[in-house]
């Protein structure tokens, strides 16, 4: 079993304890060097100890996480975040290739987060294109996080080997498959990611992007027309029909109706 070394840093002592507890108890291949209390404190350990995982608090007084992260070779690291809810923070994570605890901390979400983290560092130290798209997704966190933005124009999707990096206006639609998704760009290229259709419609604007079914998440701005014909469909400008259920009906209509008034 591969053992990480981590730091976890957090501005409260009672987080940070439960944390290490929560981490001895169901992560064994996790090694506690040492906590720290602000980021300045974080960037000392950093140069004491050999480090692969750092679990990271966005609120912290003076220098928040993001700051944190702009300050270090990112890429060196699998960071987990970890934070009390803030709609716009994590909007800018999801956006990107990273993970992140709700505090109070699940057992269960940990587990996952941290193999997750430590997959992704093993298969970016062994491939430098991949590498080379974290850095990119993680620079564009940063920057994201510092504008306080609402939606990126970029995301970063996980695929199974590695990360790609997909710029929103190209995204056609998104179908569901299993428990991954398709996402059609224009240049009828397609992207499979492991996330579900409804966490990536999160992270998107609901104004251009709509649910016209359970399963199909259309960009407005690649609908070309209507049809009613032996059912609901929109078509999109390369021809593509797509289903519009019953129940998505009505919201297709008032959000087609909204984006139209949008560019008179």
């Amino acid at each position: 079993m591969t053992k990480y070394n981590a730091i976890i840093i957090d501005d409260e002592a009672n987080v940070q304890e439960a944390l290490k507890i929560l981490l001895q108890r169901n992560c064994p291949n996790v090694n506690i060097c040492a906590t720290a209390g602000s980021a300045g404190q974080g960037r000392e350990l950093l140069k004491k100890w050999d480090v692969q995982l750092i679990f990271l608090d966005i609120s912290m007084p003076g220098e928040n996480g993001f700051d944190f992260l702009a300050s270090i070779p990112k890429e060196d690291y699998a960071i987990i975040f970890t934070t009390a809810y803030e709609e716009y923070a994590l909007r800018a994570i999801k956006t990107n290739a990273i993970d992140y605890l709700l505090k109070p901390i699940n057992p269960d979400e940990l587990k996952d987060a941290v193999s997750k983290a430590s997959s992704h560092l093993d298969l970016r130290l062994h491939h430098k294109e991949i590498q080379k798209t974290y850095e990119e997704s993680l620079n564009n966190l940063t920057i994201q996080a510092h504008d306080g933005f609402q939606y990126a124009p970029k995301i970063t999707v996980i695929e199974k080997f590695g990360f790609q990096i997909i710029e929103v206006d190209k995204i056609r639609y998104i179908e569901a498959d299993g428990s991954y998704c398709v996402i059609h760009l224009s240049g009828l290229q397609k992207v499979v990611s492991s996330k579900t259709v409804g966490e990536i419609e999160k992270v998107l604007d609901p104004s251009v992007f709509i649910r016209i079914h359970k399963s199909t998440l259309l960009n407005i701005s690649y609908l070309r027309g209507f049809s009613s014909f032996e059912g609901n469909f929109a078509i999109l400008d390369d021809d593509t029909h797509l289903v519009i259920s019953r129940r998505k009906y009505n919201e297709f209509k008032d959000a087609v109706d909204n984006f139209s008034k949008s560019i008179d």
